[in-house]
């Protein structure tokens, strides 16, 4: 995807102190662009019969990329998260000084011998030392990718005026995939954090009617991050209070539906975001030891277990689920002499994997 200039950046950066988002971003055609890239090759990782005996699909963000190489070490090696024939992952960056500067989604690619798409979600104002500053969200297969495109949704925050100070919004990427004789349509997509279920549902009914325009008459798996906080991030009262009352705040993450209605529209569409989602165990389990896909770190040095990663299929049968944890101390499968094996800080990224596999019905 073409660079833009850091001189355009200061230019279109400007503009967002008097125009909208969407005012610029139509300035800026990487928004609606996809990258492609075709590096699939046979693997052990994959399904061996995938149109007979299913496939397995992940959902994972990838915080940046950041951990570029001990996140490659972890797909490479973990055997929970076997076979990933998808995975739709947010938080990818490309050219950012955070990340090394690299195209994370086509190194991880090329890496695990994958095709990919990716969609920009943003672009970075904040350090003008990146060379790019792009960061999305992608889909990584095994399959021939047959189309593509990048889907924008309604703004419920201005990230220019936010701390991380962006062009750019929420997005869904839209991918029709070859399975043997069959198709199925997959969508990556990443909810808005700074809003609350109000928000996140205007956004989600608008990727499900674009999904029933581009994906009628065949299977769909849709996943990512759907930032399901059950609070509105904006409010910082609202984390204080339910982070010091945990026990109210795992009866929400148990109930997540009653406060996320994207939930229940996804389900009247169709998707069973239940089957395929690792759900928290039983009421018996304390709240420390449940496993949620995100940890949201607090000022006092705990952590916040919440439920914000989903596999969602339609017209497919989920066989299991689960949450794979992505702490370095759970990693110890990892190879003497890999990057991973030598990893010194607590976590890859902040959300843990979501995988399970899926038959065609």
């Amino acid at each position: 995807m073409k660079p833009v200039t850091l001189s355009e950046r200061r230019k279109f950066g400007n503009l967002l102190k008097t125009e909208t988002q969407e005012t610029v971003m139509a300035m800026i055609p990487q928004f609606s662009e996809t990258e492609t890239g075709a590096f699939s090759k046979p693997s052990i990782f994959f399904s061996p019969d995938p149109e007979n005996s299913g496939f397995g699909a992940m959902v994972f963000n990838i915080e940046r990329g950041v951990n570029l190489r001990e996140t490659i070490d972890f797909l490479n090696y973990s055997e929970e998260i076997r076979p990933f024939d998808i995975i739709l992952a947010n938080e990818l960056d490309d050219g950012c000084v955070r990340s090394g500067g690299k195209m994370v989604a086509r190194e991880i690619a090329e890496a695990l011998g994958m095709n990919y798409v990716y969609g920009l979600e943003f672009i970075e104002l904040a350090n003008e030392d990146d060379p790019k500053g792009f960061h999305g969200n992608a889909i990584f297969t095994c399959f021939p990718v047959l189309w593509s495109e990048t889907f924008r949704l309604p703004e419920e925050n201005n990230w220019y005026f936010d701390r991380q100070t962006r062009i750019g919004g929420r997005c869904a990427i839209f991918a029709r995939l070859k399975i043997g004789s069959r198709e199925l349509g997959v969508v990556s997509m990443h909810l808005e954090n700074r809003t609350d279920g109000a928000g996140r549902r205007r956004q989600l009914d608008a990727i499900l009617r674009e999904a029933g325009r581009v994906f009628s008459g065949i299977p769909v798996l849709m996943g990512g991050d759907l930032n399901t906080n059950t609070f509105d991030g904006r409010s910082v009262p609202a984390i204080e209070f339910l982070s010091a009352h945990p026990d109210l705040l795992r009866d929400q993450m148990a109930r997540v539906e009653d406060y996320e209605p994207c939930l229940k529209d996804a389900g009247k569409a169709g998707f069973d975001w239940r089957s395929a989602s690792s759900v928290f165990e039983k009421e018996s389990v304390p709240y420390a030891d449940t496993k949620g896909t995100r940890r949201k770190k607090l000022p006092d040095g705990t952590d916040m277990l919440l439920r914000l990663d989903w596999l969602l299929p339609k017209d497919l049968t989920a066989d299991s689920g689960r949450t794979i944890s992505t702490l370095t101390k759970d990693c110890g499968f990892a190879p003497d002499g890999s990057a991973l094996a030598h990893f010194e800080k607590s976590e890859l990224s902040d959300h843990n994997a979501v995988w399970a596999h899926f038959r065609f019905q």
